[in-house]
C-alpha cells in the first residue's frame, strides 16, 4: 500500500481545481527549473537546481540523468539519497489527481538505488537501499533494499543475498 495522504474534492474532477491545492506561480516556477534541469548535462547542476530551486533533497554523488522528469507540482516530496541513478526519461511522481480525490504521498528513493530508464514512480512510495529497478517499471509500491524489480506491474525479480551486497 502506498503511503499518500487522501483529499476528497466534490464537482468536477480536482483537475480543475489544481491551484487551489498549489500556486500558479509555483507550478510556473517549477516548470521552468525542471525543464532546464531535464536538458543540464552537468549532474551537480541538475542537483544544484533541485535543491536549491525545488526543496528536493538529494544527496551527494546522486546522478540524475537527461530527460527525467520531476513531480511539476510537489517536487519537495521528493527525497533522493546518496550515490543514486536515475535513469533516462524517468518520471518521478509525488501527487496524483483522480475523479473525485487527490492524493499526496512521498517519495523516497534511499542510498545506492539503481533505477533504470523510461520509469514511472508513483507517490508514497520508498525504494530500499541497494534496490535495482528495471527499465520500464511502473514503481507501485515498495521496493525492498536490496530487492531487483521490474516489470508493469512490477514484481521481485530475486533479492540480493546478503547485507554486504546490498551496500
Amino acid at each position: 500500500m502506498r503511503k499518500t495522504t487522501r483529499y476528497p474534492v466534490n464537482g468536477v474532477n480536482p483537475l480543475w481545481h489544481m491551484y487551489r491545492t498549489v500556486s500558479f506561480w509555483k507550478v510556473m516556477k517549477n516548470f521552468i527549473v525542471i525543464q532546464l534541469s531535464r536538458y543540464t548535462p552537468i549532474v551537480s547542476w541538475k542537483n544544484w537546481m533541485f535543491r536549491t530551486f525545488l526543496r528536493m533533497e538529494v544527496g551527494q554523488h546522486s546522478a540524475v540523468a537527461l530527460m527525467v522528469m520531476m513531480d511539476i507540482m510537489f517536487p519537495e516530496k521528493i527525497k533522493i539519497g546518496r550515490n543514486c541513478v536515475i535513469g533516462y526519461n524517468t518520471t518521478i511522481l509525488a501527487h496524483e489527481y483522480l475523479i473525485d480525490e487527490y492524493r499526496l504521498g512521498e517519495v523516497i528513493i534511499e542510498d545506492a538505488v539503481l533505477v533504470g530508464a523510461n520509469t514511472t514512480i508513483l507517490p508514497g512510495v520508498t525504494i530500499g537501499k541497494g534496490a535495482i529497478v528495471a527499465a520500464g517499471t511502473v514503481v507501485h509500491k515498495d521496493v525492498p533494499p536490496g530487492a531487483f524489480v521490474g516489470g508493469n506491474p512490477m514484481q521481485l525479480i530475486r533479492m540480493k543475498a546478503s547485507e554486504e551486497e546490498v551496500l
